[in-house]
């Protein structure tokens, strides 16, 4: 692993974060080792799952008080980012299913243990797929709908499904401004359909398949407002943030992981390779040469836009206890800059590599698919620059996604 990405551990960070990077570098040669194995079963196999759930690496968001991590999201960070390095299905797996975890510091106690009290506890969540609607019950809600992009789905415990609140008779349930209301019904994956749809270029080994419930009782008490405050049990900084803002910081870190690796594997390349029809190794060649120095600057200053942003804005939190609209706007746009340098940066490495790219024995051709994948998902969205533009010029950005 390069020495670029052994950094310092994060602000604050305690020893169970420094040991939890311990654990990931440690795990590294047996996730390289079953990258092949993952892209072609679209699964994380069940050796390498247990060696990662015993590593506590699926509950790092999880409060301590039901056996989480709750590391600094600075650790989450570096963690995905030194994983994609090797192999990016893992890493993704690990930050969708990490901070779906937050929502434990929402539940009461009760129903919080009975979710992620035991180390193998994951909840897992996707957007719905069509309708879907929670309707209104004796002490909860019957859940109908489909939900997709349910990243992990495969080894979770627990699945979320967000959903508009209706009455019996269909009547949709209303906030005092008018809004719709929606919750997040929490099922346990033993209830639901699982449907496998996930036959993608990359990222193949997420298992992003959807799921299904019909007419299913979930009781309100395993239900949230997502990102509430005002649902908020645990007033701990870690949950001040989003979950949008800490899929963004854990996306693009991911994205920055994937493209590391292929630019160190072709520097590697460019010492050995000769390219047909002439004398000299690649690394002679003064247009790589410069190639390469503005890939690497691309990498390095994405990287710590995105992180220093996030290091501000902790730092800012501590102070106010709340996540401001323009904090949240900060992590978008690092966020997503950091993406879009990664993917540039990967089609430099896979392209200068020429034809030694396109085999799958060598380390371009699925990192390059999963690059692109990650690029093509919501947290990529090129429109996310222009919810950014609108608020420094002061306009009302779109805040879906932020």
């Amino acid at each position: 692993m390069p020495d670029r990405l052994r950094t310092a551990a994060p602000p604050d960070a305690n020893g169970s974060d420094a040991a939890l990077l311990e654990h990931v570098r440690a795990l590294l040669p047996a996730i390289a080792e079953a990258a092949p194995r993952i892209d072609a079963e679209r699964r994380i196999p069940e050796p390498l799952l247990t060696q990662l759930m015993e590593a506590g690496l699926y509950r790092i968001f999880v409060p301590r008080a039901y056996g989480g991590g709750q590391v600094h999201p600075l650790t989450m960070m570096q963690a995905v980012e030194i994983i994609a390095g090797v192999e990016a299905s893992t890493a993704w797996n690990l930050c969708q299913n990490a901070v779906c975890g937050t929502v434990a510091a929402y539940l009461a106690e009760p129903v919080a243990r009975e979710m992620f009290g035991t180390p193998r506890a994951v909840l897992a969540w996707g957007p719905a797929s069509g309708a879907c609607q929670a309707v209104r019950a004796d002490g909860g809600y019957r859940v109908t709908g489909r939900w997709s992009f349910a990243s992990g789905m495969r080894h979770a415990s627990w699945l979320g499904a967000q959903c508009p609140l209706v009455q019996p008779d269909g009547t949709p349930l209303r906030a005092e401004n008018g809004a719709p209301l929606a919750r997040t019904m929490f099922i346990p994956a033993s209830a639901a359909t699982l449907v496998d749809d996930w036959h993608v270029i990359g990222l193949r080994g997420t298992a992003s398949d959807s799921f299904t419930v019909s007419g299913l009782y979930v009781p309100h008490s395993h239900t949230v407002v997502r990102d509430d405050p005002r649902e908020r049990r645990d007033p701990s900084l870690l949950y001040c943030f989003t979950t949008l803002s800490l899929f963004a910081c854990g996306f693009g870190s991911i994205a920055l992981g994937v493209a590391r690796g292929m630019l160190d594997a072709f520097v590697h390349l460019a010492s050995e390779k000769i390219p047909r029809a002439q004398k000299q190794p690649l690394r002679e060649n003064a247009a790589v040469q410069s190639q390469v120095g503005q890939a690497e600057a691309q990498l390095r200053s994405a990287r710590m836009f995105l992180r220093g942003s996030l290091e501000e804005i902790w730092r800012a939190v501590e102070q106010t206890r709340s996540l401001t609209l323009d904090q949240r706007i900060a992590i978008r746009m690092a966020a997503t800059h950091a993406i879009h340098q990664a993917r540039q940066v990967a089609d430099m490495a896979y392209e200068a590599a020429g034809a030694t790219a396109i085999f799958a024995a060598n380390p371009f051709e699925k990192p390059f698919r999963d690059l692109h994948t990650i690029a093509q998902q919501v947290q990529g969205r090129r429109a996310h620059f222009e919810s950014v533009g609108k608020h420094l010029l002061g306009l009302e950005p779109e805040t879906a996604f932020l």
